[in-house]
């Protein structure tokens, strides 16, 4: 329905705050909601030169009917996954620690995108699935959702589920997108971490009856 945000620094610098006021109403269009406003506050002091700090949060309405999970997810359910459209916002404190002994500065070119730097890869917007997810909810195709946020694969899909019903993901059905490859490459980083703190080229998984996968 609606979105609020808050912008808080130092000093308001008003090309700065139009940009992320820009952004903001982007992300609304493409979710179909509406950007009712904010706050914005200035504190000298609190933040370092050219520092802000953001949030935001929206509220959406459901008929109780259509509320999920539904409590009918069961053995032979599908997950299907959808895909990301990079890092999303999660993991960034991992991030800054590979790039840090990577040899690699945020202005170095892409190494996976020589036509951009390192630092706007991994900055890449988060895909919104309003389009895609919305109507397939509203016709009753879905069972559940699952945001692949902070905490992965490992985290996020349990708590959708029953509590006395596991999943599985098979990780061969998805090649793993560029920047995954090169933090785990250069981070050194194990499978089950990757899942654990990355979306790994899957931002939201659908749980389906295998009537519905190709509905």
């Amino acid at each position: 329905l609606y979105f609020l945000d808050y912008y808080g620094c130092g000093k308001l610098d008003v090309k700065v705050a139009s940009q992320v006021v820009k952004g903001i109403a982007d992300g609304c269009q493409q979710a179909g909601c509406a950007l009712i406003g904010g706050e914005t506050a200035e504190m000298p002091g609190m933040y370092s030169e050219g520092d802000y700090d953001l949030a935001g949060f929206a509220v959406g309405a459901v008929e109780r009917d259509q509320i999920l999970p539904t409590p009918d997810i069961a053995v032979g359910d599908v997950l299907l996954g959808i895909t990301s459209s990079g890092l999303h916002s999660n993991g960034f404190s991992l991030v800054r620690k590979v790039i840090s002994i990577s040899g690699l500065t945020y202005q170095s070119p892409c190494p996976w995108d020589t036509n951009t730097t390192l630092g706007r890869a991994l900055l890449e917007p988060t895909r919104i699935y309003t389009s895609q997810v919305l109507p397939a909810a509203k016709a009753g195709h879905l069972k559940g959702m699952s945001h692949i946020t902070g905490g992965g694969f490992v985290e996020n899909i349990p708590r959708v589920l029953p509590k006395d019903l596991g999943c599985y993901v098979d990780a061969s059905a998805w090649a793993l997108p560029p920047v995954f490859k090169f933090l785990a490459q250069h981070g050194e980083i194990a499978p089950l971490e990757m899942a654990r703190t990355f979306n790994n080229g899957i931002g939201m998984i659908v749980i389906v009856s295998p009537n519905n996968v190709d509905a």
